[in-house]
């Protein structure tokens, strides 16, 4: 669970955002400033919840006095017209803040439930399902939360986490093992050294060095149970590249133990959700 203090500064953000220079001008023409309503939030189609309490700080962001009850909580599957939490507070809280809590519920829920999706594929393989920073600026932490509570798994947050050495560092290196040995020279003890390579020539000069994690691109199925063989437990395999619903369970099956894919945070479809007033 994120604390507050994550969250809280991106949901304001994006309520200013909504509110502009002069504030809500539809809901405070129209709803009186002590009214008072109760809210549902619902799902119009199956998912897996995510962001539930991070979109509901929206509402007590506008109205401290906010009375949320969470119905089915993060992590939680739903069925099409399932109330998700209701929310009772002063109505033009409740107005002006529904689009942002929709958005971020929405948004988060779809990551989840895309992630759910293709963790069901890969059941009974070694394989994990894990994320990448291919993420919407600002919204990283939130999303890579939102693949966990889908299934899944994170790669590393930032660049500042863990060592991941592409082909471009390769190319400006002069090659895979002078990249690696300026990179160990230049990191501490604790932090992890992944290699992207794209053939298994490439992959046989990697297993002569002090790696821990082979990032193998775009290979075929085929090619990726020789990699494994040939790595033999010496080092993670990763696979990524053309991982989708219909080929995740062949690349699984080659034997990798993590699967990377980047569309989960950058082309998940929201899930429908919806307030009724």
């Amino acid at each position: 669970m994120l604390h507050p203090l994550t969250y809280e500064p991106i949901v304001r953000a994006a309520l200013a955002e909504d509110l502009g220079r002069a504030g809500d001008i539809t809901t405070d023409s129209i709803v009186p400033a002590d009214a008072v309503a109760t809210a549902r939030v619902a799902a119009r189609k199956d998912g897996r919840v995510a962001g539930l309490e991070v979109a509901l700080s929206a509402f007590r962001i506008l109205d401290p006095a906010a009375e949320l009850r969470v119905e089915q909580g993060d992590g939680a599957d739903v069925a099409p017209g399932a109330t998700i939490a209701t929310v009772t507070a002063r109505a033009r809280a409740l107005l002006t803040a529904e689009r942002t809590a929709l958005n971020l519920l929405g948004r988060l829920s779809g990551i989840a439930t895309a992630t759910r999706a293709l963790v069901r594929e890969v059941e009974g393989t070694r394989a994990r399902i894990v994320c990448t920073r291919k993420t919407t600026p600002g919204l990283r932490v939130l999303e890579k939360q939102a693949v966990r509570l889908g299934g899944g798994f994170n790669h590393r947050f930032g660049l500042d986490d863990a060592v991941l050495v592409k082909d471009n560092h390769i190319a400006v290196a002069g090659g895979i093992r002078p990249a690696v040995e300026r990179v160990r020279a230049a990191i501490g003890h604790m932090v992890k050294v992944e290699v992207e390579v794209d053939t298994l020539a490439q992959l046989e000069e990697l297993l002569t060095l002090p790696v821990d994690v082979v990032l193998l691109d775009n290979m075929d199925p085929p090619t990726l149970r020789r990699a494994v063989a040939m790595v033999d437990g010496r080092m993670v395999t990763e696979a990524s590249g053309n991982v989708t619903l219909s080929t995740v369970r062949a690349i699984a099956e080659a034997g990798v133990d993590m699967i990377s894919v980047g569309w989960l945070t950058h082309s998940a479809p929201n899930l429908d959700v919806g307030l009724d007033m």
